[in-house]
C-alpha cells in the first residue's frame, strides 16, 4: 500500500520549498527549479536579497523566456560590515523588494516565485519574518514559492512542504581560496 501524505491528490496545489543549510548549492538548486519550470512554459519571478546582480546566473537567466529576475538596484555589502544607518536603508530597500516580488508574481500570473536569501534577510531583520509567514499563508493556490538561506525557524519549517538542507563538509574557502567567477558567482 502506497504511503499518502498531505499532498495526495492535489498535484496542482502550489507548494512551499526551503533550500537551507551552510553548504554551497542552495541558490543553484532554486535556479534549477526555475529552469525546469520555464522549460515547461511556466512563468517565474526571482528576487535576490543580500546579493548584487554581478553573477553568472543572473546574466544567463535574463535570456531565458518566462523568467523575470527583478534587478538588484542597490548593493549594501556584507551585513556584518554595515553601519546602523546602512542596515536601516537596507531594511527599507529589501522590504520594498519583498513586496515588489509578490506583486510581480501576482500581476504576471507566475507559477514559481523564488526569494533567494530571504532567510538571511529575515534573520538580519531586514525583512519581517511575520510578513513572510503572512504572505505564504495567503499565497495564490497554484503558486510555488522557494525560499533559500540559512537557519529557517520553526513556524516557517512547519509551513513548508519541502525542506532540503545542504550541509557543508568541505569548501575551498576554508583553505583561503576566494570566491571564483563562474563557480561561486
Amino acid at each position: 500500500m502506497a504511503e499518502t501524505g498531505k499532498l495526495s491528490g492535489k498535484a496542482s496545489r502550489g507548494c512551499i520549498h526551503i533550500y537551507c543549510g551552510d553548504g554551497k548549492g542552495k541558490t543553484t538548486a532554486a535556479l534549477g527549479l526555475a529552469l525546469r519550470a520555464a522549460g515547461r512554459g511556466k512563468k517565474v519571478v526571482i528576487a535576490r536579497f543580500l546579493k548584487n546582480d554581478d553573477s553568472g546566473e543572473v546574466r544567463a537567466l535574463k535570456g531565458v523566456p518566462g523568467i523575470r529576475v527583478i534587478p538588484c538596484e542597490k548593493a549594501f555589502g556584507f551585513f556584518r560590515f554595515m553601519t546602523e544607518e546602512e542596515k536601516k536603508e537596507a531594511g527599507e530597500y529589501y522590504e520594498a523588494l519583498f513586496f515588489r516580488a509578490w506583486e510581480e508574481a501576482a500581476e504576471s500570473e507566475c507559477r514559481l516565485l523564488i526569494l533567494d536569501e530571504i532567510l538571511a534577510a529575515c534573520n538580519h531583520r531586514l525583512v519581517s519574518e511575520r510578513q513572510l509567514i503572512r504572505q505564504l499563508e495567503t499565497k495564490p493556490p497554484g503558486l510555488e514559492v522557494v525560499l533559500t538561506g540559512r537557519d529557517p525557524w520553526g513556524e516557517l519549517l512547519d509551513l513548508a512542504d519541502y525542506v532540503s538542507e545542504i550541509k557543508k563538509r568541505k569548501h575551498p574557502y576554508d583553505q583561503g581560496l576566494e570566491a571564483r567567477e563562474g563557480i561561486e558567482y
